[in-house]
């Protein structure tokens, strides 16, 4: 049997004995409060009790003009002073509003710091994607056990979400803009402090439900998200590509992937490139389900939504996702804390535990999804004993001149072996850039194997 008959199959006996099958969406009493109480994509429209958090009043609309044929954006933020700095010294009172990751990392390095600053809620998206959320929030469902989603067009697809699988698929379904393409820079730094090129990459990604000509909602086999990846450096990794595809539905369409090994000069399937499969990526610092703190299939975690929280978290980080030279960033045992901004925001909190009987290097993993772009801010991962074992963050910036929010530039630590890896910063490569669709011939492995000639 083929290994992605196998995967097939075995999603299939899961969602089977999943209950329950499918979660109904929400009522369209419920549903009124979107645009009310609730913005229209589901996060709380007021300030939070103590003003930290301002009301929602539609974003960031006009920042700094973006010089024409490159994609970098200058900080709308630059002068803003922090409000608060948190050290180990002064932990105290602030534990509950920090990940477990960023409590150890000040705990384990007196040279690690939190600079907090003024909260800024920058995510302003389109009308359509504000349109069809509503849409969504009465007609979109889980499936498979909440492994797949059906009726969701182009949106949040559960802006009142009720169970932690409908909100991993808000993060995984979010708005990114139609597609992107940017050239990035991955650094792994070892115990020791030095730092070390792990990739230089050319990444294409494209969202194909997220075309504003869309009226359909997805078909199960369709795809939401394609990615077509080409190294470049180091010399070792040089005419490397890979090519990925997946559906809203995995168990309909599991994830299709190809990828072009020089050596080999041929393309060729390559199912294991998910799950807990050490990302090259990344010189095996991360897993392939570590991308953007999480990608992929729902099916080996049972995820629990713990609840809402205000909590303080890496947020409309320009400085370090735009940085234009790395060694401003890969410092000895944790990134220079002069280039990450923190604010304080709504998170949604879902704890993943592994499911009985899978297999994964993180036994449980808690995930904290921002109210507002419903984009994984940060995650810990704890190995088979319940050790904190990896913490990982994404340095969300906004997009304005694309109305976009951007999740390209993400790291994790390693709390086991003492290293870190920080991918996606793109300041020296000119930036993110947006751009019409590739044509279907490109996402084709043929198209790989001539990519990747070296």
């Amino acid at each position: 049997m083929s290994t992605q008959k196998l995967f097939t199959l075995t999603l299939m006996a899961a969602a089977l004995t999943a209950a329950p099958l499918a979660q109904a969406a929400v009522s369209p009493d419920e549903a009124k409060q979107l645009g009310t109480t609730l913005t229209a994509t589901g996060a709380e429209k007021g300030a939070s009790k103590d003003g930290l958090i301002p009301e929602y009043t539609g974003g960031l609309t006009n920042g700094p003009a973006v010089a024409k044929g490159t994609g970098m954006r200058p900080d709308p933020y630059a002068a803003d002073k922090p409000r608060l700095v948190i050290t180990g010294k002064n932990l105290a009172g602030q534990e509950d509003k920090l990940t477990a990751g960023t409590r150890e990392l000040l705990k384990r390095f007196p040279t690690y710091r939190i600079d907090v600053y003024p909260t800024h809620r920058s995510v302003n998206l389109p009308k359509f994607i504000l349109d069809n959320t509503a849409k969504n929030a009465v007609n979109a469902k889980t499936t498979e056990g909440g492994v797949g989603v059906e009726g969701a067009l182009a949106g949040v697809p559960f802006p009142i979400p009720k169970t932690g699988n409908e909100v991993m698929w808000n993060h995984l379904l979010r708005y990114q803009g139609l597609a992107n393409t940017t050239k990035y820079d991955s650094w792994n730094v070892d115990a020791s402090g030095v730092p070390t090129l792990a990739t230089t990459g050319e990444i294409f990604q494209e969202f194909p439900l997220s075309d504003p000509k869309r009226t359909e909602p997805a078909k199960q086999n369709e795809v939401f998200f394609r990615t077509k990846l080409a190294y470049l450096a180091p010399a070792r990794r040089a005419g490397e590509g890979l090519l990925a595809l997946d559906a809203v539905n995995p168990v309909v369409q599991p994830r299709k992937v190809w990828q072009y090994l020089p050596g080999q000069r041929r393309v060729k399937l390559a199912p294991d490139v998910a799950y807990d499969t050490p990302n090259p990526g990344s010189a095996g610092a991360s897993t392939y389900d570590d991308a953007w703190v999480f990608n992929g299939a729902l099916d080996r975690f049972d995820f629990k939504l713990i609840g809402k929280k205000e909590m303080i978290v890496p947020y409309n980080d320009y400085k370090i996702t735009y940085a234009k030279v790395a060694a401003d960033v890969t410092k000895p045992n944790h990134v220079n804390p002069d280039m990450v901004r923190w604010e304080t925001h709504r998170v949604w909190v879902v704890e993943a535990t592994l499911k009985p009987g899978k297999r994964h290097i993180y036994s449980k993993r808690t995930f904290y999804i921002d109210e507002d772009s419903w984009t994984a801010l940060a995650s810990d991962e704890y190995d088979a004993r319940g050790q904190l074992y990896r913490a990982s963050y994404d340095f969300l910036t906004f997009s304005w001149d694309a109305q976009a929010p951007q999740s390209a530039c993400h790291m994790i630590y390693d709390f086991v072996s003492g290293t870190y890896n920080v991918t996606g910063l793109v300041g020296m490569h000119g930036g993110i850039k947006y751009i019409e669709p590739l044509k279907p011939s490109e996402w084709t492995a043929e198209s790989l194997a001539g990519a990747g000639v070296r």
